[in-house]
């Protein structure tokens, strides 16, 4: 008897939640994020086994996967349009109609807006390209369109499936990143594999489909580059003179890199943090900073050969607080500070974080290591320079417990910041 492959079930509660918030609210469900995070698993898995639970009928539910070869007839509008009829036949029934990679459909927008339509259809779809969807949704929608963006595992969704320590699932986190996937292999040579082929055969060549490019190898390099910086301020003229100086390609432009960046954004492969002047409260137009929406394919990317701990991280900061759904800038305060001279000058310090939902904010820093009252102080200066009362905290690699100094900064591990969904808030 041939071996039948097992199905890893990973809960994702709050995208679920999400989903059945949203049910028959009358707008199409867009279910965005970077390829194999778990998107199809969503809605084709735990949804529709929710549906089920809840007394909803097979027959009402109408799956279309245009990641499924057999299904590529789907791709053709007037073909899916008039199967999606054909399957809506009692009025006096609810159906759920869910596409999944519904961007592989010619038109697709006018497509899922046509199927809305019917009072008793409710519209799921999953896409990867954020161009198409993520920006887009409430316009080509027409107002009728939810967004539900979805990440990589978290720590605490990546630990309900690990099997070891939280010690040693945070290393295997922070290499190997969140994609789901990933779990099944045992070995460190299975997920290396894994990753490198995911990122060679998947990620780059749907860039490659969906834009003309004709330096391949430029375009990569540049993919490099940018997984070497993460946590590091750049911005297209940067990268360009990078090139020019490292690389030896005189011919590329900051233009081109500016285009170049777009399209893996596009892809959701990164993250754009944009600077932000704390005091004067407003944006600066400079440089920003990149993260990784995955840290295994980071490193993936690099052939495992750059583990700064300390910068991935705050890659993995940066994804918890999007997870959580802050919106979060890199932050800058101007202080004034005496020289070796004794002169009084003004200096620009960085703050990590500045994580904002509605009227909520926090400062965070991210410290791999705080040994001693010398790093303490480091770390602690940025955040001594904001006159806010929002609240500030340290976050270190380590498992150490919660403190709050005489200023108010609070310093905690790294296990309960990403494992306990209410830390910010201790």
């Amino acid at each position: 008897m041939p071996k039948i492959r097992k199905v890893m079930k990973i809960e994702r509660p709050q995208y679920l939640q999400k989903l059945i918030e949203a049910e028959t609210n009358g707008a199409v469900k867009v279910v965005t994020g970077i390829r194999r995070c778990g998107k199809s698993y969503l809605v084709k898995t735990l949804f529709v086994d929710y549906l089920l639970k809840k007394g909803i009928s097979e027959s009402d539910i109408i799956i279309i996967d245009l990641e499924d070869k057999q299904q590529s007839a789907f791709k053709n509008p007037d073909y899916l349009l008039s199967y999606v009829n054909s399957k809506v036949v009692d009025i006096t029934h609810q159906y759920y109609v869910i596409i999944d990679e519904v961007q592989k459909v010619t038109d697709f927008v006018d497509v899922v807006s046509s199927i809305a339509l019917k009072s008793n259809v409710d519209v799921y779809v999953t896409g990867s390209n954020s161009k198409c969807l993520s920006k887009d949704v409430a316009t080509e929608f027409r107002g009728r369109g939810d967004e539900i963006h979805m990440f990589p595992l978290s720590f605490s969704e990546f630990m309900t499936a690990f099997d070891g320590t939280v010690e040693y699932g945070w290393y295997e986190y922070m290499l190997y990143g969140g994609l789901p996937h990933s779990l099944t292999f045992k070995g460190e040579s299975g997920k290396v594999t894994y990753l490198k082929n995911l990122y060679q055969t998947v990620y780059l060549n749907d860039i490659y489909e969906r834009h003309d490019i004709e330096n391949k190898e430029e375009f990569e390099e540049l993919v490099k580059i940018l997984a070497s910086c993460i946590g590091s301020p750049t911005n297209p003229t940067n990268l360009a003179n990078t090139f020019k100086s490292v690389k030896k390609l005189q011919s590329i432009t900051d233009k081109t890199v500016s285009t170049y960046i777009e399209y893996i954004e596009d892809a959701f492969l990164i993250s754009k943090a944009e600077r932000y002047d704390i005091k004067g409260k407003q944006y600066i137009g400079a440089s920003n900073k990149y993260y990784f929406q995955d840290t295994g394919l980071r490193n993936a990317i690099l052939d495992f050969r750059q583990n700064e701990w300390n910068h991935i991280m705050e890659n993995v900061i940066y994804n918890e607080l999007c997870i959580r759904g802050f919106n979060v800038d890199v932050g800058n305060v101007s202080v004034r500070r005496r020289d070796a001279d004794g002169v009084m000058r003004r200096i620009s310090l960085e703050v990590d974080f500045v994580a904002n939902l509605g009227s909520r904010r926090y400062y965070i820093q991210s410290a791999w290591r705080m040994p001693d009252a010398g790093k303490i102080a480091q770390e602690s200066q940025s955040l001594l320079g904001i006159n806010d009362s929002f609240k500030k905290i340290i976050v270190v690699g380590e498992n150490v417990p919660l403190t709050r100094d005489v200023n108010g900064i609070v310093t905690m591990g790294y296990k309960q910041f990403l494992l306990d969904t209410d830390s910010l808030d201790k």
